[in-house]
């Protein structure tokens, strides 16, 4: 856990925690239910806009990931130095790094 310095957010703030949001947005649709219920007085009309506020909240935490994925995407490129523009290395086969060894039957002794 980092502390806040320099007005940033707390680590655990900042980050989206799945059974966090899983439960909060399981109380805000509960209460959205109740409310709804309360004031058309039809449990089928607030069953479909809980629904339809159930679809509008993964939309929502959908893009909040989406944008959290993005900025710590940036924020690696800064820190370690990717560049769009640099080809990657080219990378040696496996096979030129075998070394040849003369060859030789196990025995007993060796092991």
């Amino acid at each position: 856990m980092q502390l806040s310095i320099g007005g940033n957010c707390l680590e655990e703030e900042r980050n989206m925690y799945a059974p966090r949001v899983f439960i909060s947005m399981m109380c805000a649709l509960l209460v959205f239910a109740v409310a709804t219920y309360f004031i058309h007085g039809s449990f089928y009309t607030a069953f479909i806009q809980t629904i339809i506020c159930l679809v509008i909240i993964q939309v929502g935490y959908f893009i909040g990931v989406v944008v959290l994925v993005a900025r710590e995407k940036r924020q690696m490129r800064e820190t370690l130095g990717f560049q769009k523009e640099t080809p990657p290395a080219a990378e040696q086969s496996v096979t030129e790094n075998i070394t040849v060894v003369p060859h030789h039957h196990a025995k007993l002794t060796d092991f």
